[in-house]
């Protein structure tokens, strides 16, 4: 038996924002932050309203554009909203190019995409300047995304995917502790690398690391696979009071905690999040489509849309995963992107 009360498992209308991927939503001072990877990828935008479901049709504002070259002028992927110290920071990815380059091990492709961060200090993170801080220093040059950040007794880590020329695959999971928000301390550590099945179907692929602390342990998710029908979410935990920076604090689940359900008509769920309710319970905020067959280039296909869903644990503090809840907001089909409002 478990504790929680299975009438409260959706929380919010699904989705809770069309065609934005990579959703990341942080609840502070009574309101819901939202921002994720906009479908043309040459922006990061942001959201805010006092519940998850009204953040579809809450104005969206562009706080910064793409450059028009260099490192920074093409696939802005995954922004990242985070409040440290009193200032608001965004941690995003992004690419000189299109293009891939063929240097990793037993792979055939990888992006050129790197991690920055911009700053905001105003009270308002909608309406205040935010300032580049630049590139992440992660320790070597090479594919690097999906950058996550946590506060845990006082120091702050940072979680991302990167590639490494000696490891196969095209994204491991690296930790290490920050000197500021936007400098590392330490050398990064790997956490996981893709070995199990289920993380090798069609890339091989551990990336979109999301923190958990709750019941004196940390965990930590990820996705794993191709971002179609088999892309699903994996599962680290650790003790709170471990060295979160040795890789034996860790444990790997061997088998994916959250996976595509045909039955909900929900297909690749991953890329998460956590938030809460007003009342403090866990929120799961994740991304899936609704359909299987991707016309043209899945890249460009626009429909992973936002979704939420609280998130129950069991009395033993485990986390009881679930499957992704159905719709009950209609959501398109086509690879048109929607305006902001999200009208079709």
């Amino acid at each position: 038996m478990t504790d929680f009360d299975v009438s409260r498992e959706q929380v919010a209308i699904n989705p809770i924002v069309l065609q934005r991927a990579d959703p990341c939503v942080l609840r502070h001072d009574g309101a819901y932050y939202f921002t994720g990877s906009h479908p043309q990828y040459d922006r990061i935008v942001l959201r805010r309203a006092e519940r998850l479901e009204d953040l579809q049709a809450a104005d969206e504002v562009t706080i910064w554009e793409r450059h028009p070259d260099g490192p920074q002028s093409h696939l802005i992927w995954a922004p990242e909203i985070h409040r440290v110290d009193g200032a608001w920071y965004v941690y995003y990815a992004a690419a000189p190019d299109e293009d891939v380059t063929v240097d990793v091990p037993g792979t055939d492709d990888t992006f050129n995409h790197r991690i920055f961060v911009l700053e905001n200090t105003a009270d308002d993170p909608l309406a205040g300047e935010w300032t580049e801080r630049g590139q992440v220093d992660t320790g070597w040059e090479s594919f690097a995304l999906d950058a996550t950040s946590f506060t845990h007794d006082g120091d702050q880590y940072l979680v991302w995917a990167q590639q490494h020329p000696d490891v196969k695959g095209h994204s491991n999971l690296y930790i290490a502790r920050m000197a500021n928000p936007w400098t590392l301390a330490t050398e990064a550590v790997e956490l996981t690398r893709p070995e199990f099945d289920w993380e090798t179907r069609g890339f091989w692929v551990n990336e979109g690391p999301s923190v958990l602390v709750r019941g004196g342990r940390v965990f930590l998710t990820y996705s794993g696979a191709a971002t179609g029908i088999d892309y699903a979410m994996g599962l680290l935990t650790a003790d709170a009071g471990a060295d979160l920076l040795d890789p034996a604090s860790w444990t790997k689940s061997p088998e994916p905690v959250f996976v595509s359900d045909p039955a909900a008509g929900q297909y690749g769920p991953g890329h998460n999040s956590f938030t809460q309710t007003a009342d403090g319970d866990t929120v799961l905020v994740y991304h899936a489509r609704t359909y299987t067959e991707i016309t043209g280039d899945p890249l460009r296909d626009p429909n992973r849309h936002a979704r939420a869903q609280v998130l129950p644990f069991d009395a033993a503090g485990d986390p009881v995963w679930g499957t992704p809840v159905p719709d009950t907001r209609p959501t398109p089909t086509s690879t048109e992107v929607l305006p902001a409002d999200g009208a079709f």
